[in-house]
């Protein structure tokens, strides 16, 4: 046993490998954290230290020292009620689970639904108590994406604000996944092809607006803004916007809904009008959730692959972390259009 492991209760300590070596703490230490500002030969009488006395780096007192917590936080602003009855949220949270699994990464899962909580989240953020934020389901009008700039804290959103994002950004097709949607429902004759959106203010509920607007042009069909009924992704919503749309257009055929779970509440509403799906409305939903299978008859919906969107966010989110990157990656995932007995 060394002297320098009995001085030191026999838990080689920093110091002891930094004076094995030859050199100062904090070389030590930045040898230890993969610093690249040494030079080889120092880098070389570190590591033989370390090696020589089996020094174990103490992971909190690294992450301090490198101003680390290892600690993402996954936000959505969204209440506990919409989180829990959008199947979307919890695909989400596995995929970003999955990819921080084989890592030392804590997730910290945040709601915010109201002012308060998201005065309290700035100041939270503001002391750097993580290092990074994963965002979802942001509205164009949301100030955190902009702190997190100010910040400078590395940051990976779920869907982009606009075309020209700033931040780091995973989305879906959701222009070509809509556009395909009605082309279906195009096909198989339809032609008073109404839409449920989302809200006005979430930039992928516009891309899915843009690719049932374009889909209707390319089929040559008249535009009419009675066929569309605004919604905001709940299923109360999407029932709300079908009562509204048949009103407006009693001789509404088919109806694509821009999630499963507004779609479910027009199915709702068209049952109780006596309409019959596909018979007399075709129906069609967005996101392909267990809504989609579970449904009678069961939902043709656009998949996106939503899981995988989590994955990706956190994969792009360790990088930016690990490598303080001024890359801000914009990624679109494919979507596709799952058939089934609804259209």
């Amino acid at each position: 046993m060394t002297a320098a492991r009995v001085r030191s209760g026999g838990r080689p300590t920093l110091e002891e490998v930094a004076a094995r070596a030859g050199v100062g703490r904090g070389t030590a230490s930045r040898v230890i954290n993969g610093s690249p500002r040494v030079s080889a030969q120092t880098r070389e009488a570190v590591e033989a230290a370390v090696a020589e006395l089996g020094y174990v780096p103490n992971r909190a007192a690294r992450a301090l020292a490198g101003n680390r917590t290892d600690a993402i936080a996954l936000v959505v602003p969204e209440s506990e009620t919409r989180f829990f009855a959008e199947p979307y949220f919890s695909d989400i949270v596995r995929g970003v689970g999955a990819a921080l699994a084989d890592t030392e990464m804590q997730l910290l899962l945040t709601l915010v639904g109201n002012d308060r909580e998201r005065r309290r989240l700035a100041q939270y953020l503001t002391a750097h108590r993580v290092d990074g934020v994963l965002m979802v389901s942001v509205h164009a009008d949301d100030p955190l994406p902009e702190l997190l700039e100010q910040l400078g804290m590395p940051a990976v959103m779920g869907g982009r604000r606009s075309a020209s994002e700033t931040l780091a950004a995973v989305d879906s097709d959701n222009f070509g996944g809509a556009r395909a949607a009605v082309g279906h429902l195009v096909t198989r004759g339809r032609r008073a092809i109404a839409t449920i959106t989302g809200p006005g203010d979430v930039y992928g509920a516009q891309r899915r607006l843009d690719g049932y607007r374009a889909a209707v042009h390319e089929a040559g069909l008249e535009p009419d803004e009675r066929l569309i009924g605004a919604a905001d992704f709940s299923e109360e919503g999407g029932a709300r916007a079908m009562r509204e749309l048949l009103a407006r257009r009693p001789d509404v055929d088919a109806v694509f809904a821009a999630s499963d779970v507004m779609a479910a509440g027009a199915r709702q509403v068209l049952r109780e009008a006596g309409r019959r799906i596909p018979d007399d409305v075709a129906l069609i939903g967005f996101d392909d959730s267990a809504v989609a299978r579970h449904m009678d008859p069961a939902l043709t919906s656009v998949r996106q692959p939503i899981e995988e969107m989590g994955r990706t966010m956190a994969r792009v989110l360790l990088k930016e972390i690990a490598s303080e990157t001024q890359e801000r990656p914009q990624i679109v995932l494919p979507t596709e259009l799952v058939v089934r007995d609804s259209s």
